[in-house]
């Protein structure tokens, strides 16, 4: 069994880790018992009834956050000449193509987000082995592979983030620094969520969302009440 650490066994005490709270009441708690020198992210983990090794029960999606998730987010562009300066006008940190993939092929990946254009994916393709695992492969569905790269660039910028189910059936996300007003994190927590509950597939039986649990970077998990955010 783990050692609790002193800080992790204050935060236990502080709430019921055997209650479930309302999303507004667990923000506070989240914000209370966390005691970080650095601003943490407020994540939430979403259990769905699901299997997502079935393709029509992958659930996966986008959602622009009211409030943006307070991150500063680094966006690489790898587009031709021509949209260039379309996609430093909207605020894409790196903007190339050739150079910025052998880059890549040699171990950079110091980005959030990798938005590219159709035309030059045979060449983005190759970098799937390195991006692919960390999350930053460009996709159609999640709007980063587009011709339309200044728009891309500036809803990332502004707090679009996208997710997916993992093998276990269960998004991840980060939707708030813990110094976000408790308002702030409440809207955009329920933005995620009720975008998640929208995009139930057809095929899911029984209970949709099971478990609904709000964190912060260091701190424990606390239980929300799924009826009370998706009602």
């Amino acid at each position: 069994m783990t050692k609790l650490t002193k800080k992790r066994k204050a935060a236990f005490e502080r709430y019921d880790q055997e209650a479930v709270y309302s999303l507004t009441d667990a923000i506070g708690i989240v914000k209370d018992i966390t005691e970080t020198k650095f601003d943490s992210s407020v994540d939430i983990d979403i259990r769905l009834g699901v299997d997502p090794r079935k393709a029509n029960q992958m659930v996966r999606g986008t959602v622009t956050l009211p409030h943006g998730t307070g991150k500063t987010i680094r966006v690489l562009v790898l587009c031709t000449p021509d949209k260039e300066e379309e996609a430093q006008a909207a605020g894409a940190d790196y903007v190339g193509l050739d150079d910025y993939i052998t880059k890549i092929k040699g171990g950079w990946t110091d980005i959030d987000v990798v938005i590219t254009m159709p035309s030059v994916m045979a060449k983005v393709g190759a970098l799937g082995k390195i991006l692919g695992p960390r999350g930053l492969m460009p996709n159609p569905k999640t709007g980063t592979v587009t011709m339309d790269v200044g728009k891309a660039v500036q809803d990332v910028k502004s707090g679009k983030i996208d997710f997916k189910v993992d093998k276990f059936g269960i998004i991840h996300a980060s939707v708030a620094k813990v110094s976000f007003e408790p308002g702030k994190i409440e809207e955009n927590a329920r933005e995620l969520i009720q975008t998640v509950v929208k995009l139930k597939p057809a095929s899911a039986k029984g209970n949709y969302v099971k478990s609904i649990y709000l964190s912060s970077t260091m701190s424990p998990g606390v239980q929300v009440e799924p009826k009370s955010v998706t009602a």
